[in-house]
């Protein structure tokens, strides 16, 4: 898995704190602007702390996500105050093989991981027949790969953009930084957390799941280890 932050909003708590100010304050935007640089993180950790993140909104970041399995990507997608442009499995044909994701608990099992690969590998044929007979047909190698993708495999691997501004973002890392989250997805949001931290670390230095600060609010369904996750994530 490779993630990549590839651009983000210049001097992003910059932004957020002149943002907040604006709402606090009688001032107009040149003095706004040009007052506060020296405590700017102190006021964005009251502002996080109070719950005021509407302006952190003003904010946002954009990833280029590969190596993950279509069924990391189908969740990442149920965020949706995001923007994403995906690799097409319509226009990218996969005649030559298609990479897959094989998750860590099949992987290590040497029986598990081989019938794993030969489904792969059948997936992998069916695919080539159906293009190459929809084709002989007369449709379209585009038409063709369109149907023939229906036998493509949750494994398959593919590359994804995704914009968040940073309140979404927020809220993501507090759901899939979660043990409870999918392995996949959270080993994602790991990388995008250690990301955004190189650019905006004091906004996103408690960011996380309920854990890191309190309670968890999972119940019975609790992983158990909070002190687990705040070593991960804060280093303690």
């Amino acid at each position: 898995m490779k993630v990549i932050l590839v651009s983000h909003t210049p001097d992003p708590e910059r932004s957020i704190s002149a943002a907040a100010r604006l709402c606090y304050s009688p001032a107009n935007i040149e003095q706004i602007l040009s007052a506060g640089i020296n405590d700017d993180h102190v006021f964005l950790e009251k502002l996080v702390a109070v719950g005021h993140l509407s302006p952190i909104e003003h904010a946002s970041f954009t990833f280029a996500i590969e190596g993950i399995s279509r069924a990391c990507s189908h969740q990442l997608v149920r965020h949706r105050l995001a923007s994403y442009s995906q690799q097409s499995q319509r226009y990218v044909g996969e005649e030559e093989g298609f990479a897959y994701i094989i998750p860590p608990s099949i992987k290590e099992n040497k029986r598990l991981r081989g019938h794993f690969e030969r489904l792969m590998e059948e997936s992998q044929g069916a695919y080539r027949l159906l293009v190459q007979e929809l084709t002989d047909k007369g449709r379209s190698l585009e038409s063709a790969r369109e149907d023939a993708r229906f036998v493509l495999p949750n494994a398959a691997e593919t590359k994804i953009m995704v914009t968040m501004n940073a309140r979404e973002l927020l809220h993501f890392f507090s759901m899939r930084l979660c043990n409870r989250a999918q392995w996949e997805i959270r080993d994602m949001a790991f990388q995008m957390l250690q990301r955004v931290k190189t650019v905006a670390p004091t906004l996103f230095r408690h960011a996380g799941p309920p854990c890191l600060k309190g309670k968890c609010p999972e119940g019975p369904r609790s992983c158990g280890k909070p002190d687990e996750v705040r070593r991960r994530l804060l280093g303690e």
